[in-house]
C-alpha cells in the first residue's frame, strides 16, 4: 500500500515570528482512495489555518505532499489527522486546523475538522472573508 510523504515538506524560516499572523490555505484537488473501494477515488478541499511560530511551510512542497495521498487507501478521518500530525511536526505552529471538506459519495458529505495547539482566540487573527465562505474564487468550484 502507498503512503504519503511527509519528507517532501520544506520549511521556510517565518519572516516575523512576534506578529501575531494567520495563514489560510485551501487545496481544492485533493484525492485519496476510499480503503473499501481502492479503485473509487474520494475528492476533497483541504483548508489548512494556522497560526506559525518560527516557520512556515513552503507551499510548492505543500502541494506535492497533498499530491502523494492521490494512491493511498485511507479514511477521510485518518487522512485529515495524518496531514495535522505531519504539519505540526514540521513546522510546529502555535496553533494549526486541518478542515477536509469531502464531496458527497453515495448520498454522504464528510467534514472532518481537527486541531493542535491552543491559543486565545484574541491571539487567532480573523479575516472578513475566507475561501471556506467563499469556494466561488477558486476556479475548479465555480
Amino acid at each position: 500500500m502507498n503512503s504519503p510523504n511527509p519528507d517532501i515538506l520544506d520549511v521556510i524560516e517565518n519572516e516575523y515570528p512576534d506578529r501575531k499572523t494567520k495563514l489560510e490555505l485551501a487545496a481544492p484537488e485533493f484525492s485519496c482512495l476510499c480503503p473499501e473501494k481502492p479503485s473509487q477515488p474520494d475528492f476533497a478541499t483541504i483548508f489548512i489555518e494556522y497560526v506559525p511560530a518560527d516557520h512556515i511551510v513552503e507551499l510548492k512542497s505543500l502541494k506535492l505532499y497533498l499530491t502523494s495521498y492521490r494512491d493511498v487507501e485511507i479514511y477521510h478521518e485518518a487522512a485529515t489527522n495524518q496531514i495535522l500530525d505531519h504539519l505540526t511536526n514540521c513546522i510546529s505552529p502555535h496553533w494549526m486546523r486541518i478542515t477536509a471538506q469531502f464531496n458527497t459519495r453515495g448520498g454522504i458529505t464528510t467534514d472532518v475538522v481537527v486541531e493542535s495547539g491552543e491559543l486565545d482566540e484574541d491571539k487567532i487573527p480573523s479575516s472578513n472573508a475566507t475561501r471556506k465562505e467563499n469556494l466561488g474564487r477558486i476556479p475548479s468550484e465555480k
